[in-house]
């Protein structure tokens, strides 16, 4: 496994390896099991692996939040290492973002405006936006690997993707969960024995939505109120749970097609996210 930390050395790493496709799994660090999953997909599609470990600044509203966020290079770059990556690019802020740097991607609309957009302020988006933007113009993978829990980041990377022209597929691979349901997170390690037993109401939340969906449940207000429930149960009060439309992220009215529930919510005094796309049964009216 090669370790690069320039962007000029990662495109010389990747030059003698275009003659089979790349895969390109972008990451904060903190790696663990549901990163190693993204790995192992693109270990199996492609012929070489590129993983990106940065925590990117620019995408943090809490200054608080970004200092915590753990750095576990040593760590990382065995698990990468031994999940079979190729090249790691791991980058420091300077390569990412040099002196007199003023660029900004941002995408428009609910896609980036509303949920996370709206709770960690416009920022957020524009800098996973940029950050990805040159994450993949730098390597050019053919696909690049994201987990389907962090759903809207990946909708505003399709966006971008699709307005901008960059030659990648976007693959997204279902959400990673411990043993007892939780989304794996590099923010879990935070929560206390107590705060993890709680935060498992969030999958529930999520689960008693899918379950009243498929029973026949129709209203979005009335399954919305299902989930909050089961949050407030175990003493969480949600920043949000919406019914939106998967791709646009646009408020839906009804469960009459597949609809992603999102919830964010804080756990003590961490912050997680989670969510899950739902569809109706064939059975009710959809009044009850």
């Amino acid at each position: 496994m090669i370790v690069v930390r320039t962007v000029t050395d990662l495109r010389a790493a990747l030059r003698g390896r275009r003659d089979g496709a790349v895969g390109m799994v972008p990451t904060m660090g903190a790696l663990h099991e549901g990163h190693a999953s993204l790995f192992r997909a693109a270990r199996a599609a492609d012929a070489t692996v590129v993983a990106s470990v940065f925590v990117n600044p620019t995408q943090f509203d809490e200054q608080a939040d970004l200092a915590a966020y753990p750095r576990t290079e040593d760590a990382d770059l065995a698990l990468a290492e031994a999940e079979g990556v190729d090249v790691v690019f791991a980058p420091d802020a300077a390569e990412m973002y040099p002196s007199g740097f003023s660029t900004t991607v941002s995408v428009t609309g609910p896609v980036a405006e509303t949920l996370e957009g709206a709770q960690r302020g416009r920022g957020h988006f524009d800098g996973v936006a940029t950050v990805v933007t040159k994450l993949l113009l730098a390597a050019l993978p053919d696909r690049a690997y994201f987990g389907a829990k962090d759903a809207q980041q990946v909708a505003v990377i399709r966006r971008l993707v699709a307005d901008l022209g960059i030659p990648v597929d976007v693959v997204v691979c279902p959400t990673s969960r411990d043993e007892d349901g939780l989304a794996r997170s590099s923010r879990n390690t935070r929560l206390s024995p107590e705060e993890r037993r709680r935060a498992l109401a969030i999958p529930r939340a999520l689960e008693a939505v899918a379950d009243a969906a498929l029973a026949g449940l129709r209203d979005i207000e009335t399954l919305r109120a299902r989930a909050v429930a089961t949050l407030e149960a175990s003493g969480i009060h949600p920043e949000y749970v919406a019914l939106v439309d998967p791709a646009s992220f646009a408020p839906v009215t009804r469960l009459d097609r597949p609809v992603l529930v999102a919830i964010a919510a804080r756990v003590g005094a961490t912050r997680l996210i989670d969510n899950t796309v739902v569809v109706a049964g064939d059975t009710g009216t959809g009044d009850a």
